[in-house]
């Protein structure tokens, strides 16, 4: 099952602007579900000549079980947006967090259908 959790999937309806992997061993194991591969995306939407990019974050977890890609964070947030959320998740614990969302609204997802 393949889940794009977006009130408007079409944003992400082409290829990223720039994607970088957290996570790619493949054997983590947290809630009944096995981990393959943990991204955050990066869709530019938008250019501003005052406030630059419009970026479009998502985070992309691929499981056993499905995949599910979902909303990170939006705005113009500069030029080099992805690498400092990356940093920003990388440095504050936030990976297991964003795992853990995710899987839990995969969960709901795989339960409802």
């Amino acid at each position: 099952m393949n889940i794009i959790d977006l009130h408007n999937p079409s944003r992400i309806d082409k290829m990223p602007d720039a994607v970088k992997v957290l996570f790619s061993s493949g054997d983590f194991k947290q809630e009944g579900f096995t981990v393959k591969k943990v991204e955050l995306r990066h869709y530019v939407e938008k250019n501003n000549d005052k406030l630059g990019p419009y970026s479009l974050i998502t985070s992309f977890v691929e499981t056993d079980k499905g995949t599910i890609e979902m909303l990170y964070d939006e705005g113009f947030r500069g030029e080099d947006a992805l690498n400092r959320t990356v940093t920003f998740l990388v440095s504050n614990l936030g990976v297991s967090g964003l795992i853990l969302r995710a899987l839990i609204s995969l969960k709901e997802h795989l339960e409802n259908s």
